[in-house]
């Protein structure tokens, strides 16, 4: 018993020590791990003692100069990881090197879209208004009753050549070489503010005169059935007169503020005139625009590059008769007028480039507006043709042809002595020829304009009957209705099926997120590039935390051929 006893609290012994020697064997093993662990953690932080500090020295050693420049010469990127941004640069390039081509084919064509207007007052206007005038003194004696005396088109006509005549015989009280020395008095601070103000000026009464003359020609024309809401057509007469009249003369100060900034002697008037050109990119540029707007600006482009060739015409006829038509003062007159010249297609260029770059419009838009003007021309040579060519240019430009016919008829005049009958043939044969170019001008210009509307598959809009007035009312309401933003605290509208419209939007944008490629943009590119529309859209939602409703109330989108040149395009005008 004692043995078996003894035997047994042995291996009872034996187990407690095996049992011990596990557990220190296991904690052994485990502080082993840890302190393995550890070991690696601290060379990782550089906190152990001995690996820690072969660490440091071996991490400075790698912070030498040396090893920085062969980092910074040697590093690489791939443009094509951001392939859809530099497309985009590349492309505004391209854009920028077409806009001189395309603005220039633009201008050359709305040039003599003008000179074809401005031919017309002194070629074919007179002609028509003597056939309207026989035709008025002929129909009574034929016994014709019950037919009208004149065409609409006829009373227009002599509406203008009475026009021209009366302010003719005005104009030849008003003194050109009184106003030139009262000019040339001032100083040139006092005359570039006055340049200045006549541009404004003539701007103003473009806008206004058009309108004087439209209802002065509706007035006359107007079908006796309907009720008198007029004042009659001679007052409505006097006043196209009164302003033909003063447009003419605000002309003429712009022509001789011109003149005697040609012939200071230092050229500093002239200079601060050309700058002026240079201050109107800069008013220009950096503003959004549509396509609408740029349409307005490239017209108004047009007229300024007419106006200002026939007043460099008139600077340089008066300097001319000054010198006796002595052929070599024109050779000093030349680079003046180049130099004009020069900046003004330089300014035009720059400024269309620049704005086409920042607003993402694209160089083929020119092509539009060359159409644009292209039908009116082509509408107006149609049966069913509402307004006369001359009319449809000024309202589309702003360019008003009888004010500068008129002042050009008075420089010529006094400048230009008639007497004998050589010089009346002289006179006759000029004529002639102004109506040869008139005719071929129209010829080429109609063929070249039937190519633009074909192009821009324009032919059917040709038989659409013109505009009534109740819908130009309802377009002008449209557009001065405000954009209706929804408010934040606007509760999400259920359709009939109970469903929420909101989620239905939210899960088409976040599919739309989820489609869209992840590139990287910069914050240059959010700024320099304008928006369009729906983008514009979108940003606003996105600042009032409602992507999913948009803008309620949009004004409709004008086509370019309601554009006119003092129509409102996006709360203001080019």
């Amino acid at each position: 018993m004692a043995d078996s006893l003894s035997t047994g609290l042995g291996e009872e012994k034996e187990k407690e020590k095996e049992k011990a020697d596990r557990e220190k064997d296991g904690k052994a093993a485990k502080s082993e791990e840890n302190k393995a662990k550890d070991g690696v953690t601290a060379t990782l932080r550089f906190s152990d003692k001995n690996g820690g500090s072969k660490a440091k020295k071996r991490n400075l050693s790698d912070l030498s100069l040396l090893r920085f420049v062969t980092t910074e010469l040697t590093r690489g990127y791939f443009l094509e990881h951001n392939e859809a941004k530099y497309t985009e640069r590349r492309e505004r390039v391209y854009t920028c090197l077409r806009i001189p081509k395309e603005l220039e084919k633009l201008m050359t064509f709305g040039f003599f879209l003008c000179l074809d207007a401005f031919l017309y007052v002194f070629t074919l206007l007179p002609l028509r208004v003597i056939l309207a005038l026989l035709r008025l003194l002929t129909l009574p004696c034929c016994g014709l009753s019950g037919s009208r005396l004149l065409q609409p088109a006829q009373v227009c006509d002599v509406l203008k050549g009475f026009i021209m005549v009366l302010c003719y015989s005005m104009m030849g009280y008003v003194d050109y070489a009184m106003m030139y020395h009262l000019i040339r008095g001032q100083s040139v601070i006092k005359l570039y503010i006055i340049y200045n103000m006549l541009e404004v000026a003539d701007r103003l009464f473009s806008s206004f005169g058009q309108d004087i003359l439209d209802a002065l020609y509706w007035t006359a024309t107007e079908p006796k059935e309907k009720k008198r809401a007029h004042i009659g057509v001679i007052p409505h007469f006097l006043m196209a007169v009164l302003y033909v009249f003063l447009h003419a003369i605000l002309i003429m100060v712009q022509a001789t503020t011109l003149n005697v900034a040609c012939n200071s002697h230092n050229k500093s008037l002239l200079t601060i005139m050309m700058s002026n050109n240079f201050v109107e990119i800069k008013g220009s540029v950096f503003k959004k625009f549509e396509k609408n707007n740029l349409f307005q600006m490239s017209n108004s482009d047009i007229k300024e590059r007419f106006t200002n060739f026939f007043l460099l015409l008139i600077v340089c006829l008066r300097n001319m008769e000054q010198f006796s038509w002595n052929p070599d003062h024109l050779w000093v007159l030349f680079p003046d007028v180049l130099m004009v010249i020069a900046s003004e297609v330089a300014v035009d260029i720059v400024k269309h480039a620049f704005i086409t770059k920042f607003n993402d419009i694209s160089a083929d838009v020119y092509g539009e507006y060359r159409a644009s003007l292209a039908f009116d021309l082509v509408s107006s040579r149609q049966k069913n043709a509402y307004t006369d060519y001359s009319d449809s240019v000024s309202r589309r430009m702003g360019f008003i042809p009888l004010p500068l016919a008129l002042l050009l008829i008075r420089v010529v005049t006094s400048s230009v002595k008639i007497q004998g009958s050589l010089s009346f043939m002289c006179v006759l044969l000029f004529y002639l020829g102004m109506i040869t170019l008139k005719v071929l001008n129209s010829i080429v210009l109609l063929g070249t304009s039937c190519v633009f509307v074909k192009e821009a598959n324009m032919e059917e809009k040709l038989f659409d009957p013109p505009p009534s007035a109740a819908s130009s009312r309802a377009n002008s309401r449209a557009h001065r209705t405000k954009h209706v933003h929804t408010s934040p605290q606007q509760e999400p509208t259920t359709d009939k099926g109970g469903l929420s419209l909101a989620s239905d939007s939210c899960q088409a944008a976040n599919m739309a997120e989820s489609s869209a490629p992840a590139i990287p943009k910069s914050d240059s590119d959010t700024f320099l590039t304008t928006p369009d529309e729906e983008d514009d859209d979108k940003i606003i939602n996105a600042d009032t935390g409602l992507e999913e409703d948009g803008l309620k109330n949009r004004t409709p989108k004008k086509d370019l051929l309601e554009i006119d040149r003092f129509t409102i395009c996006g709360n203001r005008i080019d």
